[in-house]
């Protein structure tokens, strides 16, 4: 599903409806129960530790902030370090539930999901609905470092050094927990259960209302097209995307200088049918356009169609890398962390 318009403040220019303010309040008796439920599987669980160390790339909010390509520039970091990193992931959309190692060779999105193929490209990754036991798995393959991808609220496996993206342009949201607003759980919890942020596509620094009401440190990072300079400048594209945000990918679009004439949104995640591949392919070629997704969609595409689409892969930059691996550094030290033999 895409994110309800009220879940985000409108701008002056646009204030939206009057139900927009409205169905917060009407929602807030199914909210309250969600936070009380995700306090309470806090409360009563006790989170087990490894012998190697831990770091949580997590969201605050529900829908897309550039969790996996934060967690690959981070695990190809650590990698250069010399150190072998393995990433945890839960399989989103795919029906295995580990713990078992993603192969690309013999897994697709309907097994491990499309997050898992993408990760297993940068880095020896597992799937598992139970994430303490995929880390005790990839401890025995070998890992030295582990990455816990979009696990801020799991309570099962404890954390060394947990990081919480924000998108800058549109923060928090309304400040509402589900399904009255995008917050998974109180902001205040969640912060506090945070060692840093990242500021994803912030323009002028770390200057958000988020940054300014917590001491945690922010680094700023911006989510870039990884593709030769004017690839796609002057070329008429027709895009679709099933991502959490797809007017994201679309203005990215538009930036790269492409002529885009014609888009198409899908649900997050959203496996694609033959017969969808086949409206697609007619509604391109009736504007003579050629077809463009994400790598993340691009998985999901039946494999026969994926040779008729260009792909634009997106890439994490961090504006100071450094000084975030000093910071993962000093919190990882006890356990011997990356870089630190």
């Amino acid at each position: 599903m895409q994110a309800p318009e009220f879940w985000y403040p409108r701008t002056p220019a646009h204030p939206g409806r009057g139900l927009d303010k409205l169905w917060p309040w009407l929602l807030s008796p199914l909210a309250l129960l969600y936070a009380l439920a995700g306090w309470l599987r806090q409360l009563f669980v006790t989170p087990r530790a490894v012998s190697v160390p831990v770091v949580c790339v997590g969201n605050l909010v529900a829908g897309g902030t550039g969790k996996t390509p934060a967690v690959i520039a981070i695990a190809k970091q650590i990698r250069a370090e010399g150190t072998a990193v393995h990433v945890l992931t839960r399989g989103y959309g795919g029906r295995l539930s580990g713990p078992l190692a993603v192969d690309p060779a013999c897994h697709d999105s309907s097994d491990v999901g499309d997050e898992a193929l993408l990760l297993a490209e940068a880095a020896p990754t597992w799937v598992a609905r139970e994430r303490y036991a995929a880390a005790r798995a990839a401890i025995h393959a070998g890992a030295e470092f582990l990455i816990l991808d979009d696990g801020l609220q799991n309570p099962h496996l404890a954390k060394d050094f947990s990081v919480a993206l924000v998108d800058a342009k549109r923060g928090l949201g309304n400040g509402w927990v589900i399904p009255a607003g995008p917050l998974r759980e109180p902001r205040r919890l969640g912060l506090r259960r945070a060692d840093a942020l990242l500021l994803v596509d912030a323009q002028d620094g770390c200057e958000t209302e988020t940054v300014a009401t917590t001491a945690l440190p922010a680094f700023a990072v911006s989510r870039q097209p990884a593709l030769a300079a004017g690839q796609l400048e002057g070329r008429r594209v027709f895009a679709f995307c099933g991502i959490g945000h797809p007017q994201q990918f679309f203005d990215m679009l538009h930036g790269l200088k492409a002529e885009l004439v014609g888009a198409r949104a899908f649900p997050d995640h959203h496996p694609f049918t033959t017969a969808e591949c086949a409206q697609l392919r007619a509604d391109a070629a009736a504007c003579g356009a050629q077809l463009v997704t994400t790598a993340k969609d691009c998985v999901r595409l039946p494999e026969s169609f994926r040779s008729e689409v260009f792909v634009v892969p997106l890439e994490m930059r961090f504006a100071d890398m450094a000084g975030f691996m000093r910071l993962l550094h000093d919190k990882t030290a006890h356990k011997g962390g990356a870089g630190n033999g």
